[in-house]
């Protein structure tokens, strides 16, 4: 996923970047408000530049950060999340009634941020082609190589045969098949799937991930990060 970050703090964007290189991201940085917004400008053949989450700090040098917030809404629909150092009520409601799509309030937790990152694209996603897979026209299927997940009916199949799994194993795989090739933390799996905490469903986790890779005979398909979490390797048609 291509993400904009406009962090006008070189050492603070070079760290975050950093962090979102390693999750999988591919990182534009913009320094101020002017460059963020050509950013999202079309260029000269047309072509207007995809990001599938732009990551706006409101303390910028030039323009005042809701400003440049309002007028990116006007540019393009891409999901905005604020970062920013003001916490209060009122600061957070300015900023969503500005479009925003979350607020992420300093100083935080990078796991926090990057599950936050995965909502919004998921909450904005369409059936649009994704890295290594593409969706039906209606947004519902999802294919991944020779494996087709149907989202309506929760079935599977490889190869056009029916793959049983159980209801956790279905939406643990849909989780990680609608953003091939990016890192799920294993806290956000857990809240998402178990909607639980992380502590003492671990185990959990790693057992559903080895009875999906077996069903699927693609022990390759789902690829443990050490010490981060678990993404989606799409196979070859």
């Amino acid at each position: 996923m291509r993400l904009l970050l406009v962090e006008d703090d070189d050492h603070v964007a070079a760290a975050l970047s950093a962090i979102l290189a390693k999750h999988g991201f591919t990182v534009t940085h913009a320094r101020n408000g002017e460059e963020a917004l050509q950013a999202v400008l079309p260029t000269a053949q047309g072509e207007r530049p995809s990001y599938g989450v732009i990551l706006l700090d409101l303390g910028l040098p030039d323009q005042d950060g809701y400003q440049v917030c309002g007028r990116i809404r006007k540019l393009t629909t891409t999901p905005v999340i604020m970062v920013t150092a003001r916490g209060d009520v009122r600061s957070r409601i300015h900023g969503l009634n500005l479009g925003a799509d979350d607020y992420v309030v300093k100083p935080y937790d990078p796991g926090e941020l990057l599950a936050r990152i995965h909502a919004v694209s998921r909450r904005n996603s369409g059936p649009e082609e994704t890295a290594g897979g593409t969706g039906a026209a209606d947004g519902t299927q999802l294919r991944l190589g020779t494996v087709t997940i149907e989202l309506p009916t929760r079935r599977v199949s490889v190869d056009g045969e029916s793959v049983a799994l159980t209801r956790k194993e279905f939406d643990l795989l849909a989780l990680l098949a609608q953003r091939p090739g990016v890192v799920f933390r294993r806290e956000q799996i857990i809240s998402e799937v178990w909607r639980t905490s992380w502590e003492g469903t671990g185990r959990t986790l790693e057992v559903h991930v080895a009875s999906l890779r077996s069903k699927l005979r693609m022990p390759a398909l789902i690829e443990t990060v050490r010490g981060v979490g678990y993404r989606l390797v799409a196979p070859a048609a």
